[in-house]
């Protein structure tokens, strides 16, 4: 998946004691990386997912959205079952370079983190066994690098996905969650490039 192009640079450059600016062209793999990603919301009944990719230079594209759902009849095994051939389909066809979900930072009940806990470790499951680094963000964050503020509601990053990747229409909240997902290790890969934190691997 990995590839690299060549970029034209702008910089200042020293001449006779004066900053001007000058291009140069050059193949800066830092830079150029094309990566995708599979975004996990993880849910035991609604799994948002999506497949979103960068060619370098701050371009995103979604390739997939979608949500994988088990019905409340469905028990909780086989929930977890169906999460996890439904992924393997998703990495077979598109072939992502990592994954990326959701940090669990709250939840209201034990028997809500054990739920949680489940789905998440099916999702982390399915990346794994194809040999797919998982990484994870903690909520406030991935609000953060979609709307510009940690406390944005769920309609508010729904909005933003829309607007960042061109979609044509506004997904669903847990579809939502899972590109926003993808965006931030996007941008956090890219921020990594540079030195700056980047996403903590699991």
């Amino acid at each position: 998946m990995n590839s690299t192009r060549g970029v034209c640079r702008l910089y200042l450059a020293a001449v006779d004691g004066t900053f001007k600016l000058s291009y140069a062209s050059a193949c800066w793999e830092e830079f150029c990386l094309t990566m995708r990603v599979l975004a996990i919301d993880a849910s035991l009944r609604n799994t948002g997912v999506a497949i979103v990719e960068t060619n370098g230079g701050g371009k995103f594209h979604t390739l997939y959205y979608g949500v994988i759902h088990n019905a409340a009849a469905v028990p909780m095994s086989s929930c977890l079952v169906a999460i996890r051939d439904r992924l393997a389909e998703l990495i077979h066809a598109h072939e992502p370079d990592c994954c990326a979900l959701e940090a669990v930072i709250y939840v209201q009940s034990h028997k809500t983190a054990i739920t949680l806990g489940a789905a998440r470790g099916s999702a982390i499951m399915a990346a794994a066994e194809r040999g797919l680094p998982v990484f994870e963000y903690a909520p406030k964050r991935i609000k953060q690098a979609t709307v510009g503020k940690g406390s944005a509601d769920k309609g508010q990053v729904a909005f933003m996905v829309r607007a960042l990747l061109g979609l044509l229409e506004t997904p669903d909240a847990d579809e939502a969650d899972a590109l926003a997902i993808g965006l931030t290790h996007l941008r956090a890969q890219e921020a990594a490039r540079l030195g700056l934190p980047g996403g903590s691997q699991i």
